[in-house]
């Protein structure tokens, strides 16, 4: 449960510091490979 937190803190502020379209999308994206990152290894884990 700590784990998901800071990451969904640590996505919240790469959100806030991106300027530009361009740096939200690259920003959206990784945090969307963080999170299949993070699914994938629970998943194995079961």
């Amino acid at each position: 449960m700590t784990l998901r937190f800071a990451l969904t803190l640590a996505a919240l502020m790469t959100l806030t510091a991106c300027e530009t379209i361009q740096g939200l999308g690259r920003d959206v994206e990784t945090t969307g490979e963080t999170i299949q990152q993070e699914s994938n290894q629970a998943q194995a884990g079961l």
